[in-house]
């Protein structure tokens, strides 16, 4: 089913801050925040086991198990089961470093076999307070977690994970699937495969200001000829075009920084925000079905939801263009 069937906006919520990225947050700040994003429309919440060890989860589903379970649509992850064992090292998350050392001290378990998919999606029902997923996604099989073992990774989740996910979908347990991933050859490879095929992916990352032309080359041709949806994950790159520093979930380097200066002397002068900016472009793909940037504290929320409405004028993107700001094959708003 296509995910713009399924989803209810084109705005979600992205939970990997309620897991304790970067900084710990309180419980009543992260309540407060979910409040917030449901007060303001958003019905589209995505979680994941991964962030925090299943701290976001748990956060998540305290506020949406006082909600009409009809009224919104839920999406989480597989490829880690949360482990009752306590974590004595630092866990290693490749590029990520210590993406989530305040989260739970809980071990993971990495694996995308079907018994842990299984293990997986259970303990996410626990955690979030609920009877069902919407989409489940397959998380991390890339490059940026596993480095040359991802290739390893993508066969251990199609022969597992994509199996069990395909067969849920059929039998009506959940309506969708797909990639959570912050790289694109793998779902490239998974849409060339003969096998069944999910109905979109979370491409965390990759079709943002900063950084979409590799997507535009392959992967989002592909996913046009097959109808396969994209929601985008970390529209702000991780928080620089939100006014945070982080550009893939580390400090940005100075050629970002002087990359983000220029946007932002252009989102001046024609007084457009650059969060609006950085949204309307990544929703401007035909394929994309949603963003889901990720908050906090609760005025992000209303921030968020006001970018998405802002007006910007057609001479701001054809300045952008110019500038060579924006890949000439990206698609803009107002066709310009």
């Amino acid at each position: 089913m296509s995910l713009k069937n399924i989803l209810p906006g084109r705005l979600g919520f992205g939970t990997a801050p309620l897991g304790n990225m970067f900084r710990a947050i309180p419980d009543e700040e992260a309540a407060a925040t979910v409040e917030a994003a449901w007060d303001q429309g958003v019905r589209y919440f995505d979680t994941a086991p991964f962030y925090g060890a299943g701290l976001s989860e748990e956060r998540l589903g305290q506020v949406l198990s006082t909600k009409p379970r009809d009224a919104y649509v839920l999406s989480t992850k597989v490829g880690r089961v949360v482990l009752d064992e306590i974590e004595s090292d630092v866990p290693d998350f490749g590029e990520k470093g210590g993406l989530f050392e305040h989260g739970n001290p809980n071990k993971l378990l990495h694996e995308w076999t079907a018994e842990a998919t299984e293990r997986s999606i259970e303990g996410s029902l626990k955690r979030l307070g609920t009877d069902r997923l919407d989409i489940v996604w397959v998380h991390d099989i890339a490059q940026d977690f596993h480095g040359d073992d991802w290739i390893q990774k993508f066969e251990e989740a199609r022969t597992g994970a994509f199996r069990v996910l395909s067969r849920l979908r059929d039998e009506g347990v959940i309506k969708a699937w797909g990639l959570g991933v912050n790289k694109t050859e793998p779902i490239e490879l998974t849409l060339a495969l003969d096998e069944p095929q999910p109905d979109g992916f979370l491409l965390a990352g990759r079709y943002t200001l900063l950084d979409h032309e590799h997507s535009l080359q392959r992967l989002l041709p592909m996913a046009q000829e097959q109808n396969v949806d994209m929601v985008v994950g970390g529209p702000y790159s991780s928080g620089i075009l939100a006014g945070g520093t982080h550009f893939e979930y580390q400090q940005a380097p100075a050629h970002i920084i002087e990359r983000v200066t220029r946007i932002k002397a252009l989102t001046e002068k024609h007084g457009v925000s650059i969060k609006a900016a950085a949204l309307q472009f990544s929703l401007a793909h035909p394929a994309s079905a949603a963003v889901v940037p990720g908050a906090t504290k609760p005025t992000r929320i209303a921030e968020d939801t006001a970018a998405l409405d802002e007006k910007i004028p057609a001479a701001f993107w054809t300045d952008l263009r110019t500038a060579g700001l924006v890949s000439p094959a990206a698609p803009l708003p107002h066709n310009a």
